[in-house]
């Protein structure tokens, strides 16, 4: 239950990663909603607020009376505490950071794997400062007396610290006591249950119609393209439009990875010319987008008039996708990052087999479903490809540009072995920027490249890496070198916010 928090996607995750399956829901979400979810625990999030203060996120009551097992986190500690009959208060004995929790033998159900003194993290102004009748105090810091409470008899538990995050070293075995003693779940949340229950579902929904996927050779697309190929088979046609905007080599792999290696029923539309011819002296960025959305719908509709017993479209929506947008009971098309946006009047209806799953569950399925490691493991890439990669006019001529030092850029990455700790690791090409330069006895007057290299969780903050100056070095010397039109490279280290990954 979100109650406000930064990490109320991250404890999700981390519930996941202990192979239980795990929603999240809003806190205004009434007692009655959440037994129809049939839920078998609750963990309420942190939050920024104080539980007296008004407006501060409650909730309904009943949500205690459910007979669920129940955690609390941080500021979902205090609400329990306070709606249970106890007390919070501002003490002026705040935590934040790294703190050494003092578990009080046996530690209870939910600390039993920690030893007597343990690093965890806190971020509270407010303390719960008298536990509610029925519970027992399991842990104590030197500035609170209760940073940890429980009544298994109710299935009752809450924590001050956060469990959840990477700073609380044992944060996992708290929550694992939670899930399978505190709730008596099995880890069965695994990549194999995942696609066996996807596989039915399709099943279900789809019967004997035929269906279509736009596909874009990136980990998403590929394996919502597999899990319904396993599920119905030839009923399925994927549809890969090659727009002539992607990086070196990735038409080829979609259609050997498709076409030959798994079988998929394939159509591969070459449409390079009619892009080009769209983007024809469009430089705003925005502009580009609409022009790529816009030509991408015309190419599928074309393929779709082939296909008119077609009832249904795959699309590669995760959960956070869900999350952000809010949950989509239309049937009817709407628009998508991952179709290029179709239009309604298609009127197929959606099949989405990975609305449920995180970007790294995805993978998980994956690898399970036999998709080569350079897919599964494919870094982010913009749908509109490198035409947002290149600062002014899309032409023919920018796009080997920037497809080389693209190429470069991640050969130079993957060969120091940093394709795995690095999540986007690409080049941006200021085509209408010229620089003086000198090569041989000569001077030149060419474009410069841009190198992108960040590190980031989910995308929504994101670091520049730190790359070794020998790496610098080498990808620096190649792309002057090796691509024509290119003599300056220079690297990027701003950090989102404030920048953005994407320069465009």
């Amino acid at each position: 239950m979100d109650l406000g928090a930064q990490y109320a996607q991250l404890i999700a995750r981390r519930v996941r990663e202990a192979h239980v399956y795990s929603e999240i829901v809003p806190h205004d979400a009434s007692a009655g909603d959440l037994a129809l979810r049939r839920p078998a625990g609750l963990i309420l999030s942190g939050g920024p607020a104080s539980v007296y203060e008004e407006g501060a996120p409650q909730l309904d009551p009943g949500v205690f009376d459910l007979g669920v097992p129940v955690l609390g986190i941080c500021y979902g500690h205090q609400l329990m505490a306070r709606a249970l009959g106890g007390e919070v208060a501002a003490t002026g004995q705040r935590e934040y950071g790294a703190t050494t929790l003092v578990v009080d033998p046996p530690g209870g159900v939910l600390l039993a794997d920690l030893a007597a003194e343990e690093q965890v993290w806190m971020s509270h102004g407010d303390a719960v400062t008298r536990e509610p009748e029925g519970f027992r105090v399991t842990a104590r810091t030197a500035q609170i007396p209760i940073a940890a409470m429980e009544d298994p008899q109710r299935g009752l538990f809450a924590v001050q610290f956060h469990p959840e995050v990477s700073h609380t070293p044992r944060g996992t075995a708290v929550l694992k006591r939670f899930l399978y003693e505190g709730c008596g779940l099995l880890p069965d949340w695994t990549p194999v249950n995942i696609i066996e229950d996807a596989v039915s579902r399709i099943r279900e929904q789809v019967g004997d119609a035929e269906v279509l996927c736009a596909l874009s050779g990136g980990v998403d697309s590929s394996v919502a393209a597999l899990l319904v190929h396993r599920a119905i088979g030839d009923q399925l046609t994927c549809v890969f439009v090659d727009h002539g905007l992607n990086r070196e080599g990735e038409p080829e792999q979609v259609e050997e990875t498709f076409g030959r290696h798994f079988g998929v029923p394939l159509v591969h539309v070459k449409a390079q010319d009619r892009f080009l011819a769209r983007l024809a002296g469009v430089r705003d960025p925005e502009e580009k987008r609409r022009a790529i959305g816009e030509e991408f719908i015309r190419v599928f509709e074309e393929v779709a008039r082939d296909h008119r017993g077609a009832r249904f479209l795959v699309q590669g929506t995760l959960y956070p996708d869900v999350i952000e947008s809010g949950s989509r009971t239309a049937a009817n098309i709407k628009s998508h990052h991952n179709v290029g946006g179709l239009p309604d009047e298609m009127e197929l209806e959606l099949v989405e087999p990975l609305r449920e799953l995180f970007k790294d569950e995805v993978r998980l399925v994956g690898a399970e479903l036999g998709l080569p490691e350079e897919v599964v493991h494919r870094q982010p890439f913009p749908g509109p490809g490198l035409a947002v990669r290149i600062v002014g006019e899309v032409t023919a001529e920018n796009l080997e540009k920037v497809r080389g030092a693209d190429r470069i850029v991640r050969e130079e990455i993957r060969r120091e072995g940093l394709e795995r700790e690095t999540w986007q690791a690409f080049c941006v090409l200021l085509a209408d920027v010229r620089t003086v330069g000198v090569m041989g006895d000569g001077r030149t007057y060419e474009s410069p490249v841009i190198v992108r290299v960040v590190t980031s969780e989910d995308a929504m903050t994101a670091d520049w890496a730190r790359l070794p100056h020998e790496v610098l070095e080498r990808i620096s010397s190649r792309i002057v070198r090796e691509v024509p039109g290119v003599n300056r490279v220079a690297y990027d280290v701003t950090s989102k916010p404030p920048g953005t990954i994407e320069w465009e």
